[in-house]
């Protein structure tokens, strides 16, 4: 069939179907807009709880670090008074001794 021999009727048919084509690819395009800003706000959504973790995440390790340290001095501490308390039981021994000689 070429051009010429298409009718009147088959040219309104033609039309009608571009015409449902370019509203059905409208219809699509415009679901996949909105599809794309949903999953925006979900990016968006996301990124700021990462944002949160993260925060989260720095104050822990700064937390644990000052724990550490807390520990540390407090380890050192305890050593120093073992140490002091050992040298004072010499002293009472050599004190001790002294008076059984």
């Amino acid at each position: 069939m070429n051009v010429e021999e298409l009718t009147e009727r088959d040219i309104t048919m033609i039309n009608k179907l571009l015409i449902a084509g370019a509203i059905m690819t409208s219809v699509l395009l415009t679901g996949c807009a909105n599809n794309n800003t949903d999953l925006q706000n979900s990016v968006g959504s996301l990124n700021s709880e990462v944002s949160k973790l993260t925060t989260q995440v720095q104050q822990l390790e700064s937390e644990h670090k000052a724990m550490k340290t807390m520990m540390q001095s407090a380890t050192d501490a305890a050593q120093l008074a073992q140490e002091e308390a050992q040298r004072a039981n010499s002293r009472i021994d050599n004190i001790a001794a002294s008076y059984s000689k």
